[in-house]
């Protein structure tokens, strides 16, 4: 059983990157799949998919498709937790600064849901810090 879903989550998919693997599967978790979606659509991840685990629809998993350019190398090159189960660190819309030099994103869970460090500037919405990616 894992405590930390999220860091469970960025973890596998650094490592997957890492490899070179086409895809990971996680055990399935709504906020999980939000999070997902979001790296979808910030070009980290090409495909999120949601499977039945065996025969039982119970049990899920998700599926999601790494990002890789045309020389093959990963989008994805590295993942920093910041907000961990035993210290939740809250960050606002004005300390939401850019990764990497825009070239990476903050994610942040907010009252609005899943939002980058972009769309909290934006929106002016602050949350939970959950990891940057770059």
């Amino acid at each position: 059983m894992v405590t930390d879903r999220v860091g469970d989550f960025i973890i596998r998919l650094q490592n997957a990157a890492a490899i070179g693997k086409a895809s990971v599967s996680v055990p399935y978790s709504v906020h999980i799949q939000t999070i997902a979606k979001k790296l979808k659509e910030l070009g980290f991840l090409t495909s999120v998919e949601v499977k039945a685990k065996g025969e039982s629809e119970v049990k899920k998993e998700i599926i999601v498709a790494l990002s890789y350019d045309e020389r093959g190398t990963p989008k994805l090159r590295g993942v920093k937790r910041i907000s961990k189960p035993g210290r939740r660190l809250y960050v606002s819309s004005t300390e939401a600064h850019r990764v990497k030099g825009g070239t990476g994103a903050r994610l942040i869970s907010s009252s609005a849901g899943i939002i980058s460090d972009k769309e909290a500037r934006a929106n002016q919405t602050g949350g939970e810090n959950l990891f940057e990616i770059w």
